[in-house]
């Protein structure tokens, strides 16, 4: 191997290590956050805050029910964001609820 095709090599396994590593960083993040102007999420009246949920538009509501204790949730228990699949590639605050809550199993 000559010296600038084993520059060429180190380079391209820099580059590669360096891809899979951001790669990996956004995989364990779980995506970007959910807006609340999602259509998926405005269809399923998401709110980031359960406290500022519509009362009259969602009367089944209760002020003890979050993401964080619904069964759909993909988060682990102090996680503040964590992984919905009904909002797939994307993170739901743990605060936060929708009209597709689910009590979780104790």
């Amino acid at each position: 191997m000559t010296p600038t095709n084993r520059r060429f090599f180190i380079l391209q396994v820099a580059g590669a290590a360096t891809a899979l590593s951001v790669s990996a960083a956004h995989a364990q993040s779980g995506g970007p956050k959910l807006a609340e102007t999602d259509p998926q999420a405005m269809a399923l009246g998401y709110k980031e805050d359960t406290t500022k949920v519509d009362a009259k538009k969602f009367p089944n509501h209760a002020a003890s029910q979050n993401c964080a204790n619904c069964q759909l949730f993909q988060g682990k228990p102090k996680d503040a964001m964590g992984g919905c699949p009904l909002f797939a590639g994307k993170q739901v605050a743990a605060a936060g609820w929708c009209s597709a809550w689910n009590k979780k199993a104790a």
